[in-house]
């Protein structure tokens, strides 16, 4: 997740850098036909924004770990597949984004929807072919299949309904760590935390809540539920989303809940934080279906949409339990 973090940042950012065109078209208003200017624009930021975030990754990330010959990794236990949820929401944010910039630069939306399945497919593209050379990791083709699927739900929704019914978005909580002491299993005077644990895996800070947080994430299919009637009833509001959760609890290692120290001091979680998947249903807000006339307040609900805002949820987990959450974040 943190390595997708530049592209991702980018991708929100991509539109607020072009500077306001010569002619008397309005800024936030997407061109009626094919505009030069707008295209070299928007054609030259991302390609620049593309060289400059691969080249830091490069540089700032897999500078910092061994290379290797190209090679292959299986990494899809890894995680409870939190990291592979990630791979579909960033790829199918980073499609729609580029789609929404060439339309706005005005090509027809199926053609932008095109370029923006291309693009977003290259971007994390480039990012797995690092992994390949990357001794820590390797290239992995589920990642590739997420990426795939998340750029594929964009394209396929424009392609077939010309709008987007289903969004994928993110809600993020601060999980509640134990600082009880644990004791390593080979040495009794090494100890730790879960708490410490999560900060040497997730970070705490605001922005590494957003990109490393596994445990406190989840990823949402948002489905507009009026798109899907052949009329919609009067007391139907067009913006209201049912929406489907999966996130993750008490995962403190890729694939197992052991880990070791610099001195291999041999740690394990206590057999009372089991490692789950959960699974939610909850309601939403398609903020774009927000009737407005203001089409700078359209470019800031369709930044606004990533997230999912807090509604109250019913959870099912992989423990078999069930529960009921006020709000979910």
């Amino acid at each position: 997740m943190k390595k997708r973090l530049l592209l991702f940042l980018f991708s929100c950012l991509a539109l607020g850098s072009f500077a306001q065109d010569s002619s008397q078209l309005s800024f936030w208003q997407p061109a009626p036909k094919f505009h030069r200017g707008r295209f070299w624009t928007v054609t030259g930021t991302v390609g620049a924004g593309y060289s400059a975030t691969s080249y830091a990754l490069a540089r700032a990330w897999y500078a910092n770990y061994d290379r290797s010959s190209f090679h292959f990794f299986n990494d899809n236990y890894g995680w409870r597949q939190m990291d592979k949820m990630g791979h579909l929401m960033t790829t199918n944010f980073e499609a729609k984004w580029l789609g929404h910039l060439y339309h706005w630069a005005g090509m027809p939306k199926k053609q932008a929807a095109w370029v923006g399945f291309g693009g977003s497919m290259l971007f994390q593209g480039t990012v797995e072919l690092m992994d390949g050379y990357s001794e820590a990791w390797g290239f992995s083709w589920g990642d590739v299949g997420f990426n795939t699927l998340g750029a594929s739900a964009y394209l396929a929704q424009e392609l077939f309904w010309e709008e987007q019914r289903v969004l994928f978005k993110l809600s993020v909580h601060r999980p509640n760590y134990a600082n009880s002491p644990i004791y390593a299993r080979n040495n009794p005077l090494a100890e730790t935390s879960l708490q410490e644990r999560a900060n040497q895996l997730y970070g705490n800070s605001f922005p590494e809540l957003f990109f490393k947080e596994y445990n406190g994430q989840t990823i949402w299919m948002s489905v507009n539920i009026a798109s899907f009637l052949p009329q919609r009833p009067k007391y139907l509001p067009p913006w209201l989303n049912i929406a489907f959760g999966y996130g993750i609890e008490n995962v403190f290692g890729a694939e197992r809940n052991r880990w070791y120290n610099e001195d291999l001091a041999v740690f394990e979680a206590p057999a009372n934080y089991p490692r789950m998947s959960q699974y939610y249903l909850s309601l939403d807000v398609d903020f774009e279906r927000i009737p407005t006339k203001s089409k700078s307040l359209k470019s800031f609900f369709m930044m606004l949409n990533v997230f999912k805002l807090p509604f109250p949820a019913l959870e099912y987990n992989s423990q078999g339990q069930w529960r009921g959450h006020f709000l979910h974040f």
